[in-house]
């Protein structure tokens, strides 16, 4: 019986395992977003960027997306939430191969910024967006 890996933590994030690639796990996940009819805001590529500048890292890369009906409330009511929005999925490469894929947890978020009940719900399709991006394939 083998040892259950760690898994990477980070105050208010949620990271789950992938098994896929960095750049397969990001192309599944902005087929989900897009899917959901949620907007992908930008792709930032950090390992691609080290590497253009001479240094060496890890692959990782960001998608960012979201919804401006869904945020837009959340930040009428408390605007600092915009520091975190839109939301974001960081899906990286750890030194022993794993690929993770980590977001902030809506629950945590929404504690952080002290958003009046029921607007969490705004915000918590992250989580299924991920789950169904990591899903195996059939």
């Amino acid at each position: 019986m083998g040892m259950q890996p760690t898994v990477p933590s980070a105050d208010g994030t949620i990271t789950k395992p992938s098994p896929y690639s960095v750049e397969e796990t990001i192309r599944r996940l902005d087929e989900v977003v897009r899917g959901n009819g949620l907007t992908v805001f930008a792709r930032i590529d950090h390992g691609s960027g080290a590497r253009e500048v001479g240094l060496d890292m890890q692959d990782e890369q960001v998608l960012i997306f979201g919804n401006p009906r869904a945020g837009t409330p959340l930040m009428v009511a408390r605007p600092l939430v915009g520091l975190d929005l839109p939301l974001r999925v960081l899906v990286w490469s750890a030194s022993d191969g794993r690929v993770w894929a980590s977001y902030q947890d809506s629950a945590f978020i929404a504690r952080r910024y002290g958003l009046p009940d029921g607007l969490e719900k705004n915000i918590s399709a992250v989580a299924a967006v991920v789950e169904a991006a990591l899903r195996p394939s059939r």
